[in-house]
């Protein structure tokens, strides 16, 4: 089959539009080496400173190299989890905690620290500030003054994620104006008509997307030159992170980089598309199988197509001659997302498929000349930082967002990674698994990854936005995308997290970051590993933890030899206020519905004291 022709001939039913089609991108399931199947059966058969080099790619597999032994880490050894604190840093942390369990501290925190700041002054609240929440979760004011923090970390096997955490401290007014303002095109102000999906609408009532948001940050557009200062800010962050490491992160936003209108056009695209091909495997009786089962018969794809009125019986005879799909006589999902292109011309990329005509239709009537610079802009400042980070020798993360911008953002980081991660992983995307649509997403691109060969990077989290989501759903009226409680949502963790595990013990060329607190999901992690013999040194699995956070984690699995690391925040106290806001709620559901992290805080602190260690400092 042709897609060229195919697309050729949707176009036709409806001249007006065009889109581009890469005939390189034309993949079956022919040129995947294996099945999924197939291989479980063969299975079953930002640092700132020095760091000695580690090798980040291993091409070989475990067998080739000498037995070694299983590695476990006691999480109860408090000795050896603290080791890196000095007594006065336990106190602060047992401090900090208890006041995150009083509800009304948390629930008033910015009104007592506005009203702490004029008491005081700003020199006195800064000093009060840096001895307690500041010190406990910010790293220091610039990349000057973190680097003892990141110095000492690094020494106990820790390294950094380097975060600069200053937002905007706006009002809810003015939050929700910015965001209708940018959210908002020129040809949906003029239209009475409206064919847009409602999920992919901006709502004023939730135009202030920090609402029930504790552990994220979030950008509101201004204007493309904030756009490009936030890009610069990111560039520095990759600069400083690969200033001496050969193992440094960085993590960037795509709702800091251009107008949020592009993500939530480009997702309902992506989103519809999706919604035509299962519309076509339920038509041949596949809805039920697994994402990547469900193959189109092209003979049955020709009948659908006929009884759309789409392209004549010469025309459908052509489209079926492709060297490849000719052979396979089959096209699944990703064959099917391979229709959309991302080097064509921006606002062609935002056609959907009518599902009772088949015929292609713009989202929109059209696009202002500026809404095009825009969106092209944005898609420029991502491939700008994917350099930089090839550049620094620095591994790049997308962070997720709320899922009416998601499916834009995690193709924007596909695209990436399969540009600049053809000889190591530089991209990684992040999924967020309490999402019902998790494990498809990751099963997806990691096959994807498989039959193009470049090497998969993946960051999973839990996710931040599950009460703001479930409300929007609720109240704008689509389908909860979270799964329906906690125990599922760790499910789909442990689900995502050994699919990926299985890949890296099967290619070696997977990788992925386990961004949780969690301490069970960390213990089942190098359960898995262990299970596989995937060892630290091979640094294809690593972990990560916000700083000021689950110390009793992250340190042992350093001091085990894990590649582990620290989200590290950092700006001027004034304006990292919204996030030590966040925190501080955080902590409140995290502290209340757990003892442990304190209980590890007073045994150690105990240890010391009677053991005459009241001055213990650190050494390293």
């Amino acid at each position: 089959m042709s897609y060229p022709k195919l697309q050729a001939s949707l176009l036709r039913s409806n001249p007006r539009n065009n889109i581009r089609v890469s005939a390189g991108r034309c993949r079956t399931t022919a040129t995947s080496p294996e099945s999924r199947d197939e291989r479980h059966q063969r299975i079953a058969g930002c640092p700132v400173v020095e760091a000695a080099p580690v090798e980040l790619i291993s091409g070989t597999r475990h067998a080739e190299s000498p037995p070694r032994s299983a590695v476990h880490v006691d999480f109860d050894n408090t000795q050896e989890a603290y080791r890196s604190k000095g007594n006065v840093e336990l106190l602060r942390s047992l401090l900090v905690f208890k006041l995150c369990t009083i509800d009304v501290l948390v629930e008033k925190n910015k009104e007592m620290m506005d009203l702490t700041k004029k008491v005081l002054g700003q020199w006195m609240f800064e000093k009060l500030m840096k001895m307690t929440f500041y010190g406990q979760f910010v790293a220091g004011e610039d990349h000057n003054s973190i680097k003892p923090l990141i110095q000492k970390n690094r020494a106990f096997g820790v390294g950094a994620v380097l975060d600069y955490s200053v937002e905007e401290d706006l009002t809810q007014e003015e939050a929700e104006k910015k965001e209708m303002d940018a959210c908002v095109s020129e040809a949906e102000k003029e239209s009475s008509v409206d064919h847009r999906e409602k999920k992919y609408k901006a709502h004023r009532q939730f135009g202030d997307r920090r609402g029930g948001v504790t552990g994220a940050r979030t950008y509101f557009y201004a204007d493309e030159s904030k756009c490009d200062k936030q890009m610069e800010t990111f560039i520095n962050c990759i600069r400083a992170s690969g200033g001496a490491s050969t193992d440094g992160f960085s993590a960037i936003k795509m709702t800091a980089l251009g107008r949020p209108q592009f993500l939530l056009q480009f997702s309902e695209v992506l989103v519809k598309w999706r919604q035509f091909f299962n519309f076509l495997s339920a038509q041949q009786g596949k809805s039920d199988m697994t994402v990547l089962d469900q193959k189109l018969e092209l003979e049955q794809l020709k009948e659908s197509l006929s009884a759309m009125g789409v392209g004549g019986v010469d025309d459908k005879e052509n489209w079926f001659t492709g060297e490849k799909l000719g052979l396979s006589g089959t096209i699944d999902l990703l064959d099917w997302n391979s229709l959309i292109d991302d080097t064509t011309k921006i606002s062609n990329l935002l056609m959907v498929p009518n599902l009772q005509t088949g015929h292609l239709e713009p989202l929109l009537n059209k696009f202002t000349a500026e809404e095009e610079r825009q969106m092209k802009r944005m898609l420029q400042r991502v491939d700008v930082l994917a350099k930089h980070a090839v550049e620094n020798g620095v591994r790049l993360m997308v962070d997720a967002e709320q899922t009416y911008f998601q499916p834009a953002i995690s193709r924007l980081a596909l695209e990436m990674q399969r540009k600049f991660n053809r000889e190591k992983p530089i991209i990684f995307n992040t999924y967020q698994c309490y999402l019902k649509e998790a494990y498809d997403n990751v099963t997806v691109d990691v096959e994807l990854s498989r039959r193009e060969g470049w090497y998969f990077g993946a960051k999973l989290v839990r996710g931040a936005y599950m009460y703001q989501e479930r409300n929007r759903a609720k109240e704008i009226g689509y389908e909860d995308p979270i799964n329906p409680d906690y125990e599922a949502t760790n499910r789909m963790y442990h689900k995502c997290l050994e699919f990926v595990l299985e890949e890296i013990d099967q290619s070696r060329k997977a990788n992925i970051m386990v961004a949780t607190h969690n301490e069970e999901t960390v213990k089942y992690t190098l359960e898995k590993m262990n299970e596989m013999r995937l060892f630290p040194t091979e640094n294809k699995v690593y972990f990560g933890q916000l700083l000021g956070m689950c110390d009793q984690i992250s340190f042992p699995l350093g001091q085990a030899g894990f590649p582990v690391y620290k989200y590290v925040p950092y700006g001027p106290v004034n304006e990292v206020i919204p996030y030590l806001s966040r925190r501080a709620q955080e902590n409140r559901g995290f502290m209340k519905g757990s003892q442990r992290e304190r209980s590890l805080l007073w045994k150690e602190l105990r240890r010391r004291v009677l053991g005459g260690q009241i001055f213990y400092t650190p050494a390293y």
